[in-house]
């Protein structure tokens, strides 16, 4: 059971990092211009596109997300509107924390805002496509002991990951360097996307090696 679980766990992320580089390469052979630095901001919609696209069909044929009680078109339907709006109220809580670190309030709002929709695509959507829109799971997975399955648990590193890297990213942005990547927000969007990518391979791989210890029922 174990190794059909990381197996599949595997074969997703595998997955979702492939949405990343084509996500970064394909666009370069089809919109002129188009880089990492020089037009950032399209680089970072179009990997929060492919994510979010990779993301939900994955996830979506995988039957990860918990069975709905309901199977009425209204249901189904009232269902995705409330995760549409917690997409966008998370877009809209991680701009605030970013401004309340130190990012511009009103000059560079929109790559503030960009980088704050590439946030919500690699952890916010991925509790919605794990947990669906239930805030209390959410609370549960991420409090203390909270991880019910081996997908709560990679939910947590990936989450994580993500965070820590876009904060780690900001630590260069005040040095005297004048480098192309030290213009906001490159460097945290970068940090962000190796976390993500990191926790990607992080969480296989520590399920892998704590099996033994973990107590919960795989799915």
């Amino acid at each position: 059971m174990w190794d059909h679980e990381i197996r599949v766990i595997v074969s997703t992320h595998a997955i979702l990092a492939a949405s990343v580089f084509v996500a970064t390469v394909l666009p370069v052979q089809i919109v002129p211009g188009f880089s990492v630095y020089g037009t950032h901001l399209w680089w970072i919609y179009s990997v929060s596109g492919a994510v979010t696209a990779a993301s939900v069909a994955v996830f979506w044929l995988l039957g990860i997300s918990p069975p709905t009680k309901k199977h009425t078109l209204g249901y189904k339907l009232s269902r995705l509107l409330r995760s549409c709006f917690y997409f966008f109220l998370s877009c809209l809580f991680y701009h605030a924390i970013v401004v309340l670190y130190g990012a511009p309030l009103i000059e560079s709002a929109l790559e503030t805002f960009s980088l704050a929709v590439l946030l919500t695509s690699l952890t916010t959507l991925r509790c919605l496509c794990v947990l669906g829109p239930n805030v209390h799971a959410w609370i549960r997975v991420f409090s203390r002991n909270g991880a019910m399955s081996v997908w709560d648990t990679c939910l947590q590193i990936t989450v994580a990951s993500s965070v820590v890297g876009a904060w780690v990213g900001a630590f260069p942005i005040p040095l005297d360097w004048d480098r192309p990547w030290q213009v906001w927000p490159v460097s945290c969007s970068l940090g962000a996307m190796i976390g993500y990518l990191t926790g990607l391979v992080v969480a296989p791989a520590w399920i892998h090696y704590h099996r033994k210890h973990l107590t919960y029922k795989c799915k």
